[in-house]
C-alpha cells in the first residue's frame, strides 16, 4: 500500500480505533467496550495527545470516536538553510511551509537574505513535492496558466521532498499509526523511542523518533541505503502558535541535519493548524514529465 493510501487511510477509519477511548455509548446506550491499546499504539496516541491532534465531541456533548484533525498547514519562521553536502554555504533567509497530508504534499518558499562566508545569496526558492511529482516554480502557481512562470520539474526530488513532509512531528505519527505492527517501542537513556518504516516513495527508510517527558517528539532521525536521505532532525518550544489559537501545538525552533552539515535551523514565527485553504496542483508540464519517466522505468 502506498504512503498516501496509508495517509488517507490513517485520517480516516483507522484513527477512529487507534484514538478510540476505551468505553462510548452506542446508539442503543449499552456501553460499547473497545481492547486495551498496545504499548506501542499507547505510545503512538500520546504523542498525538501531546501536540492536540485527536479530536472528539458530538451534539448536546455526546461522546464520539476521537479524529485526527490535522491535515493541510502552514508555517513562517527565519534562520539559515544550506544545500545538502554544502558545508559552509549557509544563507540566511525568510522559511514559509505550506502542507497537507492527503494528498501527501509540501511547498517550501525560502526568501535568502544573506549568505555566509562572503558567498553569494541564492535566489527566491518555490520547492514543491505532491506525491510522485516535484518541480520547482518560478513563482507560486507557476506553470497552470500560459505566462504564468515557469514549472521546473525536479522528479529526482521527490524523495527527499516527501521526506521533510513525514519527518515532522505530525507526519511520525501519522506515519508511525500507518506502519501497524511494524511499529516498535523501545526506551533510550530513559525516553520513549519509536522506530518504523516508511512506504511508497519512501520505501526502504526507517524512521526513528523520540519522544520527550511530555510526549512530544523532539528527535527524529532516519536511516536509509540512500545517503541522501538520512536527516537528523530536532524539534523544541512546543507552544501554540497560532494566530487563531487552535490548542495544537508545533515546535518552535527546528533545525535538520545531515551528517555534520546543518541544512536548517528556523525559529517559527508563526503556524498555522487551522486547516489553512493551501492546494498544490501538478503543472501539466510537470505531469507529462513524470508519466513519461515511469513510462521508461516500466520498459
Amino acid at each position: 500500500m502506498s504512503m498516501k493510501a496509508k495517509s488517507m487511510k490513517l485520517l480516516a477509519s483507522a484513527l477512529v480505533a487507534a484514538f478510540a477511548f476505551q468505553g462510548a455509548q452506542a446508539q442503543t446506550g449499552k456501553t460499547r467496550t473497545i481492547p486495551p491499546m498496545s504499548d506501542v499504539a499507547k505510545a503512538v496516541k500520546a504523542a498525538a495527545d501531546a501536540m492536540g491532534m485527536p479530536r472528539t465531541g458530538g451534539p448536546g456533548g455526546a461522546l464520539l470516536p476521537e479524529v485526527d484533525v490535522v491535515n493541510r498547514m502552514e508555517f513562517w519562521g527565519s534562520g539559515t538553510a544550506s544545500a545538502p553536502g554544502a558545508a559552509g554555504q549557509a544563507f540566511k533567509t525568510e522559511y514559509h511551509v505550506a502542507l497537507g497530508y492527503n494528498p501527501p504534499a509540501m511547498r517550501v518558499e525560502m526568501t535568502p537574505a544573506q549568505a555566509t562566508g562572503g558567498q553569494a545569496a541564492p535566489q527566491h526558492m518555490l520547492r514543491t513535492v505532491r506525491d510522485n511529482y516535484a518541480w520547482n516554480e518560478s513563482e507560486l502557481g507557476a506553470g497552470l496558466e500560459p505566462g504564468k512562470g515557469t514549472a521546473t520539474p525536479e522528479m529526482t526530488a521527490v524523495k527527499e521532498r516527501l521526506l521533510q513532509l513525514w519527518i515532522l512531528p505530525y507526519g511520525v505519527v501519522k506515519a508511525a499509526f500507518a506502519a501497524g505492527d511494524n511499529t516498535k517501542l523501545s526506551t533510550e537513556n530513559g525516553a520513549t523511542v519509536l522506530t518504523f518504516p516508511l512506504s511508497g516513495e519512501l520505501a526502504g527508510v526507517t524512521v526513528k523518533a523520540t519522544l520527550d517527558a511530555n510526549n512530544f517528539v523532539t528527535k527524529v532521525e532516519t536511516q536509509s541505503g540512500n545517503p541522501a536521505l538520512v536527516r537528523q532532525a530536532e524539534y523544541s518550544g512546543y507552544a501554540d502558535h497560532g494566530d487563531i489559537l487552535t490548542d495544537i501545538k508545533s515546535p518552535g525552533h527546528i533545525v535538520q541535519k545531515q551528517g555534520a552539515t546543518t541544512l536548517l535551523d528556523i525559529q517559527i514565527k508563526m503556524w498555522d493548524a487551522n486547516n489553512p485553504y493551501v492546494v498544490f496542483p501538478v503543472p501539466p508540464n510537470v505531469k507529462k514529465t513524470g508519466t513519461q519517466q515511469s513510462a521508461n522505468r516500466a520498459q
